[in-house]
């Protein structure tokens, strides 16, 4: 319908000036070309207008630092705490997007505990491994992380498929959980595919800040094509459903109010599958909550951490 030809899974310009994503040879969708860009939006593929963004890059309260683990560096941002012994929180970024997106939280949660944003391997300023991590992979490389941070145990806060890794990851280790908020847990069974999932995302692209859009294209660029497909059939191959139920923690889980991506009925699926589950509801917002109301996000989530 558009003239684009390409890979299953890559997303390119039509010829007739628009922009689709192709599965299995054809295209899923195609929108027109955005003027003056056309970026990639929270979470996945999907067009934001972009005005005047400035992606986040420096904070007075969080820092950028790195570490070396035995895949190569790794990049991660870290709060300035106001005293060693507050608890420790890890925030865990979404689908291809590193740590940048996460800062708004990070500054709201800096006052009250010591703070950490990594980007995990393979995104972001950290090393690219040749392989594409699978989710065990990942929880693992996150462990060892906390581990050249001498971070024994710490509360785990994602964002949309950063759920799916931090669900993995208290699975795996679990004696290394504290508390976990699961910030708009994907993905949905009843939309596991691409096609669901872009045109939930396109519904959501209106409800986040313009500016998401610049630190999306940024990180995208960083992951790189292979990375990006990759990821997302990573994703959309997981069964976060049968791991919820393993998850001895208590976890809160956190939907916005017009999430698309995230419907209530999945939200509330959930938390029915976690042994010690709760579900809030975030009037308003949209699905990178995170990003676009850090503010009310941190206000629902200090008093479960007990770190308020």
């Amino acid at each position: 319908m558009s003239g684009a030809k390409g890979p299953p899974g890559e997303s390119c310009w039509g010829t007739n000036g628009t922009f689709v994503i192709l599965v299995d040879d054809r295209a899923i969708q195609a929108v027109p070309k955005p003027n003056p860009a056309h970026l990639l939006g929270a979470g996945g593929i999907l067009p934001v207008i972009a005005k005047s963004p400035v992606p986040i890059e420096a904070s007075s309260l969080i820092k950028s630092a790195w570490t070396e683990v035995p895949g190569g560096p790794i990049h991660y941002r870290v709060g300035d705490a106001p005293a060693e012994e507050l608890p420790i929180v890890l925030l865990i970024h979404g689908l291809v997007v590193a740590s940048t997106y996460m800062v708004p939280t990070a500054e709201q949660l800096a006052p009250f505990c010591r703070v950490y944003v990594p980007d995990l391997p393979g995104y972001g300023k950290s090393y690219k491994p040749d392989k594409i991590l699978g989710l065990s992979e990942l929880a693992d490389a996150l462990a060892e992380w906390m581990d050249a941070l001498g971070l024994r145990k710490a509360h785990l806060v994602g964002n949309s498929f950063g759920c799916q890794i931090i669900a993995e990851f208290a699975v795996r280790h679990s004696q290394r959980v504290d508390r976990l908020v699961l910030q708009g847990p994907t993905v949905d069974p009843t939309a596991r595919t691409l096609r669901s999932q872009f045109f939930r995302l396109l519904i959501n692209s209106p409800r986040e800040q313009h500016s998401m859009g610049l630190i999306m294209l940024k990180d995208y660029r960083a992951a790189g094509l292979r990375r990006i497909r990759g990821t997302i059939k990573l994703a959309l191959q997981d069964r976060i459903e049968d791991k919820l139920p393993l998850i001895k923690a208590p976890t809160l889980v956190v939907r916005g109010e017009k999430d698309p991506v995230v419907p209530q009925s999945w939200a509330e699926k959930v938390t029915a599958l976690l042994p010690h589950g709760a579900l809030q509801i975030i009037p308003n917002a949209g699905h990178t909550i995170n990003y676009s109301v850090p503010e009310k996000f941190a206000a629902v989530i200090l008093p479960f951490l007990s770190v308020q």
